[in-house]
C-alpha cells in the first residue's frame, strides 16, 4: 500500500511516502521566519504552511518515484499543535482524500512521536516511551500500541522549552537546543551546577521552570562578560541538569515498569548528551533502548504515516469531517 503522510502541527511542513510498510521518501521544509523572534509565530507558521504545503508534497511523492494517483491512503496530523497550522495541513490532506476517492487517517502528533521509533525498527510491547521536545514532555507506559498511560509529564516548562529560552536570553539563536547542544560539547558540564527539580517528589512528573530562572538569576549576577567567557561550561552545566532530569525520571518509571523496550522521541532526542546517558542506562541495565535518528526526531511526516497505517489496519479510516484539535491528549493521567 502507497501512504502519504502530512505534518503541519508548528514550524515544521512534511510530506513522507511509505510503500509496503518502508519508508520511500521523507521531505521537511523547517521554517526560518520565526527566527529573528526567538520562538514560533502562530500566524507566520500557518502562511509558511499554505505556501510550502504543495511543493513538499510534490517533492515527496516525485522523489518517491509515484504518482499521486497511485496514493492509496493519506495520514495528517489533527493535534496537538497551532491551530491554524494544523488546519492547512488537516484540509490539505483531506481534499485529496475525496478527489482521489481514497481512505483518510486523522493522527495524533504525541502518537506519532512515538511510532517514529518504529518507522525502521520493531519495539516490543510493554515498553515505556519518553517523550520530550520543546513543547512535550511526557512519560507514558504502554501496554500495547494504541494504548497509553500517562505516568508523568512536566508541570510547567517543557525540557525543551528551557533549552530554547536560555539560548534566547543568550541571543544564541533559534531552535536553541541544537546550539547549546553543541556549544556544550565543548564545556565542562560539572563546573556550574543548576537545579534538577522534583528527583524525589515521589512522582513521575517534571518541572524545569525552576532551571529556567537559576539560569536567569546566575546570567544576571554574574554579568554578560563572565557568561560569554564561559559560555562552554555554562551551557554544559545546563544541558546537564536538563539531562539529569529527564534520565533520572525514567530510571524512577523503569523501577516500577521493568520493560524490555523503553522509547525516546522528541526533538530533545537529537541531543547528543542524553543520548549518551541513555546509552549508559542501556548498557547498565540490559534494556533496549529506541532513539529514532536524529532526522525522525523533530516534526515529520514519516512519523504521521507510520502511524497512520498502524491505525487504518486497526479502525479503518477517519471520517473527513474530522477537525483540527489544538489541546488533543494522548492518555488520561493514570495510576
Amino acid at each position: 500500500m502507497l501512504v502519504l503522510g502530512i505534518e503541519t502541527s508548528c514550524d515544521e511542513t512534511s510530506a513522507a511516502v511509505f510503500n509496503d510498510g518502508t519508508l520511500i521518501s521523507n521531505i521537511v521544509y523547517s521554517q526560518s521566519e520565526h527566527r529573528r523572534y526567538g520562538g514560533v509565530v502562530p500566524e507566520l507558521a500557518s502562511r509558511a504552511h499554505i505556501r510550502r504545503i504543495v511543493p513538499v508534497v510534490d517533492e515527496a511523492i516525485s522523489e518517491a518515484g509515484v504518482s499521486l494517483s497511485d496514493i492509496e491512503l493519506i495520514g495528517a496530523t489533527v493535534g496537538p499543535g497551532l491551530v491554524g497550522s494544523l488546519l492547512v495541513g488537516l484540509t490539505f490532506a483531506k481534499t485529496l482524500c475525496f478527489a482521489l476517492d481514497i481512505p483518510f487517517v486523522g493522527v495524533n502528533h504525541i502518537e506519532a512521536h512515538i511510532f517514529s521509533s518504529l518507522v525502521y525498527e520493531d519495539v516490543s510491547t510493554p515498553a515505556l516511551a519518553l517523550v520530550v521536545s520543546g513543547g512535550h514532555t511526557e512519560l507514558h507506559f504502554i501496554p500495547e500500541f494504541g494504548v497509553y498511560r500517562l505516568l508523568g509529564k512536566t508541570r510547567d516548562d517543557a525540557a525543551g522549552e528551557c533549552l530554547d529560552k536560555t539560548s534566547k536570553f543568550l541571543g544564541l539563536g533559534y531552535p536553541g537546543g541544537p546550539v547549546v547542544d553543541r556549544i556544550a560539547k565543548e564545556g565542562d558540564p560539572d563546573r556550574f551546577s543548576f537545579p534538577r527539580a522534583m528527583l524525589e517528589s515521589g512522582d513521575l512528573d517534571f518541572s524545569f521552570s525552576g532551571i529556567k530562572t537559576s539560569v536567569i538569576e546566575f546570567f544576571t549576577s554574574c554579568g554578560e562578560d563572565f557568561v560569554r567567557s564561559n559560555l562552554p561550561d555554562i551551557l554544559a552545566g545546563i544541558q546537564e541538569a536538563v539531562v539529569d532530569s529527564l534520565v533520572e525520571k525514567l530510571k524512577q518509571a523503569y523501577k516500577i515498569y521493568p520493560v524490555s523496550d523503553i522509547i525516546v522521541v522528541g526533538g530533545v532526542a537529537a541531543n547528543s548528551r542524553l543520548r549518551e546517558k541513555l546509552a549508559r542506562f542501556s548498557e547498565a541495565e540490559g534494556v533496549r533502548m529506541h532513539i529514532p535518528p536524529v532526522s525522525l526526531c523533530t516534526d515529520n511526516a514519516a512519523m504521521v504515516a507510520r502511524l497512520a497505517i498502524f491505525l487504518f489496519e486497526r479502525n479503518g479510516s477517519s471520517p473527513l469531517s474530522l477537525s483540527a484539535v489544538p489541546r488533543l491528549d494522548l492518555a488520561q493521567k493514570g495510576d
